[in-house]
């Protein structure tokens, strides 16, 4: 509830500064008031509008960044990571009767997966196989 009302409030934020950020004029439109151009059109008062539009733009900003840092931490806070340290509770074993465990000379099941071969595959033998690694 508290992110989606803190991202409606950015929104509102972004496009306040954006607006507020475009409406202000540059330093060079100053030039042509001072010699009475645009006298009449002070909306924000004799000083101009570049204390009024500055101070705004400066706390939307700041509620900006604020708001931007606030839902960061939410969403990093959001999915915590288990610590595989803080459970460390005994693991389940399962017990298998000696019928089930195979042995080393135990015999392999009728039906296995290893296709059968009528292959024939030579045995080499060990006096063979040094006199193959010998280099001349």
């Amino acid at each position: 509830m508290l992110e989606q009302v803190l991202i409606v409030c950015y929104l509102v934020v972004a496009l306040l500064l954006i607006g507020f950020v475009l409406i202000q004029q540059g330093k060079g439109a100053d030039m042509g008031a001072s010699f009475g151009a645009g006298g009449s059109n002070t909306v924000f008062g004799s000083s101009g509008s570049g204390n009024f539009m500055t101070k705004i733009t400066a706390v939307l900003a700041t509620c900006f960044f604020v708001i931007s840092l606030l839902l960061g931490t939410i969403a990093a806070n959001k999915n915590e990571k288990v610590d595989e340290f803080d459970n460390l509770e005994v693991p389940i074993v399962v017990e298998a009767t000696s019928s089930e465990i195979p042995t080393l000379g135990s015999e392999l099941p009728a039906a296995s997966d290893v296709p059968a071969s009528d292959m024939q595959v030579p045995v080499v033998t060990e006096e063979e196989n040094k006199e193959e690694d010998v280099p001349n």
